[in-house]
């Protein structure tokens, strides 16, 4: 009897461990949990700027009741024939460079679902790989790559041999922003992939043209 509640004992342990190794490894390594957890984010523009409201005095207070006074001071102020004045604050007066769209691309599903625009806008200084209207399935270890020679359709062994990693994919859904170098070269660099690092597979990608 002592041997058969021994034998009892340790095939209950067994089990336990038994459970725990295949609870570790769906939950832990293969991270099933993610597929039914969207991890939503909405990152505005990175050059979207904001203009102050009609009236907004830029310190809580309301607007000067007479503005038709303040812009008389002002222009008497000022003289009429200062050509390329300095601003305000004493130095040259700097022109603002507008954000242009240098290449983009639509996501494709690979391995798994991929919807959404993939853009790079730059201001000249500044430059981004940004989302919209993005969407794809959730997974651990995602990151977003820049590929060289590969193509969203193409070989697909191609993605991990070659690439500029971009960090941490932010969200499975949704509008978000990634930083690229400005001197990286787009020409070579012109394929945006989603890949699962722990799995080797590429969720989605879109070529950039």
């Amino acid at each position: 009897m002592e041997f058969l509640r021994n034998n009892k004992l340790l095939a209950a342990a067994g089990g336990l461990i038994g459970i725990a190794v295949v609870a570790w490894l769906a939950f832990g390594f293969f991270g099933i949990q993610a597929a039914f957890i969207d991890e939503t984010v909405d990152q505005a523009d990175p050059f979207a700027v904001t203009a102050p409201g009609a009236g907004d005095t830029g310190d809580g207070g309301e607007a000067d009741s007479n503005p038709s006074a303040e812009a008389t001071d002002d222009a008497t102020a000022a003289p009429a024939d200062d050509e390329n004045a300095a601003d305000r604050s004493g130095g040259p007066a700097s022109e603002a460079t507008t954000p242009f769209v240098e290449t983009s691309g639509s996501f494709i599903g690979l391995d798994h679902p991929a919807v959404g625009e993939a853009t790079i806008i730059s201001d000249g200084e500044q430059r981004f790989l940004r989302f919209e209207d993005f969407e794809t399935d959730n997974g651990p270890d995602l990151f977003v790559y820049l590929v060289a020679d590969a193509t969203a359709q193409g070989e697909r062994g191609l993605f991990d041999d070659d690439f500029v990693n971009l960090g941490r994919l932010a969200g499975n859904v949704g509008d978000q922003n990634y930083e690229v170098d400005v001197d990286l070269d787009l020409d070579r660099y012109n394929t945006v992939v989603i890949w699962c690092d722990r799995f080797d597979a590429a969720f989605g990608a879109a070529d950039l043209a």
